[in-house]
């Protein structure tokens, strides 16, 4: 319960997250149903990043700052919802810009301080339920929506603070796909170095989710386990599309990220296919 993620909103690593969030929603809105989101890891929902302890890090400089002037045109729609919310859109606050009136989000936290700004930001939104609960067990609990949708969009951002975070992981979307089977699920992962990352792939194989890829950006060579030097975004059912937007998406994302250290660059990763 120690990670707060206003220490790092903005940097590297949100920005990959969310740009190819706001695809994945985008291209899940092509058909007219409602869809139900559901972001497990929801933080405060916003962040001011003049201010500490965004301003303490000072990992935004190296992230979102480096993208709103002039955005290339694969992060231009993600850019332009960056600028239209103000203070600093945590995903929960960039996914609700984008809801249509027959879509819904539910939003869990559990971290004692990070609740009570994230119910007050979504307080009187019909669209929007805030839950101060373990998100793990909200996998399992809010799936399917009780409102009835049948198409749902899914972020798991854990903390990874535990040392089985992977596993917790791994074992979390297994439960979602279970609860849900045609859900879209998004995981975010730090990339540090290469064998964590790796053995979750093989879990989520070895568990049996099927069309399962991952978007992978890196700053640098993954060598170094004491420096977040890349990250990823593992998507099981992505829609139609992504497997040509993500590298478009990616690529932008280096070009302006990129610290032009060896080993910077991008990958897909096909890790079961359908």
């Amino acid at each position: 319960m120690n990670y707060r993620h206003a220490f790092h909103a903005g940097n590297h690593g949100d920005c990959l997250k969310h740009a190819l969030l706001v695809w994945l929603l985008g291209a899940m809105q092509r058909k007219p149903g409602g869809i139900f989101v559901l972001d497990s890891h929801a933080g405060t929902g916003r962040y001011d990043l003049s201010a500490t302890p965004a301003a303490r890090t000072g990992e935004a400089a190296a992230g979102i700052l480096r993208l709103l002037d002039d955005p290339p045109p694969p992060l231009a729609a993600y850019v332009a919802l960056v600028r239209q919310r103000g203070l600093y859109p945590g995903s929960p606050w960039l996914l609700r810009a984008l809801l249509r009136p027959q879509d819904r989000m539910a939003c869990c936290e559990l971290h004692p301080e990070d609740f009570p700004p994230l119910r007050r930001l979504f307080a009187r939104d019909a669209q929007v339920a805030t839950h101060h609960r373990d998100a793990w067990e909200a996998l399992g609990a809010l799936l399917p929506p009780a409102t009835g949708e049948k198409r749902a969009l899914v972020l798991v951002d854990p903390p990874y603070e535990a040392e089985d975070e992977f596993a917790r992981l791994a074992a979390g979307l297994a439960t979602a796909q279970r609860r849900m089977n045609g859900a879209v699920l998004a995981a975010w992962y730090p990339i540090k170095h290469r064998a964590p990352p790796r053995a979750f792939h093989t879990a989520i194989r070895d568990g049996g989710l099927r069309d399962v890829v991952a978007a992978e950006l890196f700053l640098r060579a993954p060598l170094d386990p004491t420096r977040l030097n890349g990250s990823g975004l593992l998507v099981v059912n992505p829609p139609y599309g992504f497997a040509e937007a993500a590298p478009l998406i990616l690529a932008a994302l280096l070009d302006r990220l990129g610290a032009g250290e060896p080993g910077a660059g991008w990958d897909m990763v096909r890790i079961a296919d359908e």
